[in-house]
């Protein structure tokens, strides 16, 4: 629309007011931008169609995981292939028996060697390891080093020498002579003669309201001790996500039925494994 202005002079200078009115050029700038946002919403819609049909369909169950079921430390898990692992030894001249406890993990990466905690206040603390160019060069410290095989915990690293644990020699963990860990001649990594328990009833856990309120999700870690009867004996939470799943899960996990662990002689044994227990909104 015309402003229907004249135009005037302030003190001699001239004032210039634009003419306001529909253009050629101004309709078809209008009439582009308009087909650019169009073309740009009808890209999202599309992509959220397909995101929407990817998407599983909503219920109130969860996505639990019983079948996973992980032995800690790894190096004393169960097996159905026993080994004395390699021939290794070490010690610190302590005329006590070496300790009972677990074998230190394998690393490609040996930081610290197998030792026995010194209960001083590390800087930079590192998990001890045995060296095996094979394994993975980063470990989880394992909670209790000492030998499989002693039967008392003496918190002594035994009378061998040049370091490491047990009555032998050259630093390594054992009774023999090597910086290795084990107590034969077996090319694989000691392991006990036992068969690991298998869950055969594994009833789903079920979300509580809280949770399901706040759309929450996570997984619950349970230390578990199977029992020679097949049954969860006792059960203690390692790491929660809360609003009443740690609970659930323990209720849940409490009512399995699991294959018990067997020793070499094929009897049945207790047994504390690590059970996950996901939770999921799916």
């Amino acid at each position: 629309m015309s402003t229907r202005l004249t135009h005037s002079s302030s003190n001699g200078a001239p004032i210039h007011l634009l003419e306001l009115g529909p253009t050629g050029k101004a309709g078809r700038a209008q009439t582009a931008s308009l087909l650019s946002h169009a073309a740009i919403i009808g890209v999202l819609a599309l992509l959220a169609l397909q995101a929407h049909r990817s998407l599983p369909n909503e219920n109130s169950g969860v996505n639990v995981i019983p079948e996973h079921l992980l032995f800690s430390p790894l190096r004393e898990s169960p097996s159905d292939h026993p080994s004395l692992g390699h021939n290794a030894g070490g010690g610190e001249h302590n005329p006590l028996p070496a300790t009972h406890g677990f074998l230190a993990p394998r690393s490609s990466l040996q930081l610290a060697p197998p030792r026995l905690p010194d209960n001083a206040t590390q800087v930079l603390a590192v998990p001890a390891a045995t060296l095996d160019e094979n394994a993975p060069p980063i470990v989880a410290a394992v909670p209790q080093l000492g030998l499989p095989w002693m039967p008392n915990d003496t918190n002594s690293a035994g009378p061998g020498k040049d370091g490491g644990i047990g009555s032998g020699k050259n630093g390594g963990m054992g009774d023999n002579s090597g910086s290795d860990a084990g107590e034969g001649e077996s090319g694989v990594p000691y392991s006990r003669g036992m068969t690991m328990p298998v869950c055969v009833t594994c009833p789903l856990p079920l979300y509580t309201d809280e949770a399901r309120k706040v759309k929450m999700q996570g997984t619950v870690t349970l230390r578990v001790l199977v029992g020679a009867d097949g049954r969860a004996a006792q059960l203690r939470v390692a790491r929660g996500v809360g609003y009443g799943l740690d609970d659930r899960a323990i209720q849940t996990v409490r009512s399995w039925i699991f294959t018990p662990a067997r020793d070499a002689s094929r009897k049945a044994v207790h047994v504390w494994i690590t059970i996950e227990v996901v939770f999921r909104l799916f």
